[in-house]
């Protein structure tokens, strides 16, 4: 029996880039990544989201002329009247969106797809969301493979998608930690989140790089490389692997994953090639193997 092949998409962008900066992005995208998906909006802070929303527009265009499939990202924590008008309005969507706050939920009657931001940990809280509409998971970042694997086998006809590349998002705050650090309020930030692209990184008091911060959002200092065995992948029911956003060279990322799960490169040739691009971070993919999440355990020959 031959294997669907394994896609790719590319997850909704996290920091806080200029407008311009979108549109060049989603441009390059659109003309030169092999990715079959992008998720678009913002998910992180709801103050963000009206700076970016005629970029993301435009974006989307582009994107859906270029053949790609365009999926709406709701927002994952929500904190005033406007985010939570915002998640019901994307709520009401007949089209596939993707849900990361449960909230999106409430008044939802079309399928679905159930974001890394939302707490699944288990196949009962995967079986509820699939009796709500969800067609697609993007598994929880803290789940090893081999638990994400127990949820397909429990979920049959649930499309899992795995977070493949990027800092792992690991938290949210109703405080602004990026605001905080340049001396301001989070109601008077002046978006600085924006003088980091990658995110702040937060270093230990022996100078290791540990965590990042953007905005409110906590993330891995590691950027997560998924160099797991394409046939693995496959066992533990993945249809899809997910890239976030990042200033590395992102179509050169997704030539290197489309390589790797088509057998033109392996694990270590894989990691060389996104290795090379110069990342915000070491590579690290602890989780998925069951180990601390920023470790980096080497793929086996």
């Amino acid at each position: 029996m031959t294997r669907p092949a394994i896609g790719l998409t590319l997850g909704p962008l996290l920091f806080h880039w200029s407008p311009p900066r979108i549109v060049d992005f989603y441009a390059r995208i659109a003309d030169e990544a092999p990715v079959d998906r992008v998720y678009l909006g913002e998910v992180v802070c709801g103050k963000r989201a009206p700076l970016a929303a005629h970029a993301l527009a435009e974006a989307a265009e582009r994107l859906t002329s270029a053949g790609k499939e365009v999926v709406w990202s709701g927002l994952a924590l929500p904190a005033s009247v406007r985010d939570r008008r915002g998640i019901a309005a994307l709520a009401e969507t007949p089209e596939l969106v993707e849900v990361n706050d449960i909230s999106g939920l409430l008044d939802r009657s079309a399928p679905f797809v159930a974001g890394p931001l939302l707490n699944v940990y288990n196949e009962a809280a995967a079986q509820e969301l699939v009796e709500r509409g969800c067609v697609r998971l993007c598994a929880n970042v803290e789940l090893s493979l081999e638990a994400v694997g127990a949820i397909a086998r429990a979920c049959p006809g649930l499309e899992i998608e795995l977070f493949a590349f990027g800092r792992v998002p690991l938290a949210l705050s109703g405080r602004c930690y990026h605001a905080r650090h340049h001396g301001l309020h989070k109601d008077s930030c002046q978006f600085v989140c924006g003088w980091d692209a990658d995110g702040l990184r937060l270093s230990t008091l022996e100078g290791r790089g540990f965590l990042a911060v953007n905005g409110v959002q906590t993330l891995s200092d590691g950027v997560q490389l998924a160099d797991v065995d394409p046939a693995a992948l496959a066992d533990a029911g993945v249809a899809a692997l997910r890239l976030s956003p990042h200033t590395t060279d992102m179509a050169a990322v997704a030539s290197a994953f489309r390589a790797f799960l088509d057998g033109g490169v392996d694990a270590g040739g894989l990691r060389g090639r996104v290795d090379a691009l110069g990342l915000p971070g070491p590579i690290i993919n602890g989780y998925l193997h069951g180990a601390a999440g920023m470790a980096s355990v080497e793929a086996r020959p």
